[in-house]
């Protein structure tokens, strides 16, 4: 048995008033997508439990079946073992995003314009980490370059009881001075932030980015702190081996610390312009060597919702449909059986550009137990089978049963 698992990052929502009260699920031309809910366990799933912030590194454990109850030390320690900083226990790790901050001359007066700095790219952000890296970096902080904007700090003997870290993301066009911590503890993380807007502002990457008519990465925003990673490895859970194709270094994090196989994709973004048929060639080449289990890992439609782009987040969903599901069913064809899940991690409603806890829609194809699904698998069809799981931990054990 192969298994195979498809994942819309933040692809659930709530009826968006520019597509006609519908939501992007609903608007969606996916054929490949609905003609296996029509022969599918169609239901919904409860990602993110009770007292946890619905963020992708919770939502996604959960949909691999680690409890996050059990597995969760933070997000950026993930990060940091996918770009191999190799975590003592005594380190604290914080996610470090380059922003833009409005240009207003006390900091905490700034808003947050853009959470990734106009999708800055890796190259350019190497250069700002490197500066930011020799003004702050020392014994104690130590700076790591990643995709992108999401690059990582690693305290040595830091803490955890940081008060509040927002995610830069849960606060677009919003003024920072509230989101900011009060903790002492959070002190120097804070004025390090506040130093980097006279740091970077005159920095030659922005000037140029400037110059070019995009946003500048003129300031570092630090959140996501936790310790080191203590995930089982996903075979002696599963007796399986298994694989996660993503371009985020969270998911490849996962991977890592789970011991699955995690194969680098030339051209993967973790956005619309991702190399779509290169991360789906990938996973079958995996099953094809040897894992039983592939988790194929999809940025897009959550950066839509960041971003407030409904148009694009229907166009991320068929993008998917269109050019990563037929190579996959294709290369399906040659196994006596399997199962592919179809689903996100959780919602990213472009009302609220932010994670929500509410349950996903899921989808569970079994190619020799085809059962009567729904015609258009999307939030309310999926509501409406009376199916409901009541965990990740849980829908991993449904995807494995007979």
């Amino acid at each position: 048995m192969k298994y195979v698992v498809v994942l819309y990052d933040g692809m659930a929502d709530y009826p968006v008033p520019q597509l006609g009260g519908k939501t992007p699920m609903e608007v969606a031309c996916k054929p490949n997508f609905d003609s296996l809910g029509k022969r599918s366990v169609v239901g919904l799933v409860k990602t993110v439990p009770d007292g946890m912030k619905p963020g992708s590194d919770v939502a996604n454990m959960s949909v691999m079946g680690f409890d996050p109850s059990i597995y969760y030390t933070g997000r950026s320690p993930l990060e940091a073992a996918s770009i191999g900083v190799d975590l003592k226990d005594t380190d604290v790790t914080l996610r470090l995003n380059t922003v833009t901050l409005s240009d207003e001359e006390k900091f905490e007066e700034k808003t947050m314009v853009d959470y990734c700095a106009g999708d800055i790219s890796t190259e350019e952000a190497r250069q700002i980490i490197n500066t930011v890296g020799e003004h702050f970096g020392s014994d104690i902080y130590k700076f790591y370059s990643g995709v992108s904007y999401r690059h990582c700090l690693v305290w040595n003997g830091g803490t955890t009881d940081l008060g509040n870290m927002t995610p830069p993301h849960d606060i677009s066009g919003k003024v920072i001075g509230e989101y900011l911590s009060k903790s002492e503890n959070a002190a120097e993380l804070i004025r390090m932030m506040k130093e980097s807007c006279d740091l970077l502002k005159n920095h030659p990457v922005n000037l140029k980015r400037i110059e070019q008519g995009k946003r500048p990465a003129n300031a570092i925003w630090l959140w996501g702190e936790g310790k080191k990673p203590a995930l089982s490895p996903f075979e002696e859970l599963y007796s399986m081996k298994g694989a996660v194709v993503s371009a985020v270094d969270l998911l490849k994090g996962i991977a890592k610390c789970a011991k699955m196989e995690a194969p680098e994709v030339e051209g993967a973004t973790g956005y619309i312009d991702t190399n779509f048929e290169g991360k789906a060639r990938a996973g079958v080449q995996a099953l094809k060597n040897g894992c039983d289990y592939v988790y194929i890992h999809f940025e897009a439609p959550d950066e839509c919702g960041h971003r407030r782009e409904p148009q694009n987040k229907v166009k991320s969903i068929e993008l998917i449909d269109s050019r990563v599901l037929p190579i996959i069913l294709e290369g399906l064809k040659e196994y006596d059986d399997y199962k592919i899940m179809i689903l996100p991690d959780h919602p990213t409603p472009i009302a609220t550009a932010t994670h929500a806890s509410d349950p996903v829609p899921f989808m569970i194809y079994h190619k020799n137990k085809e059962v009567a699904g729904v015609e258009s698998v999307n939030e309310e069809s999926a509501k409406a089978t009376g199916i409901f799981v009541k965990s990740g931990v849980e829908l991993m054990k449904k995807l494995l049963e007979e």
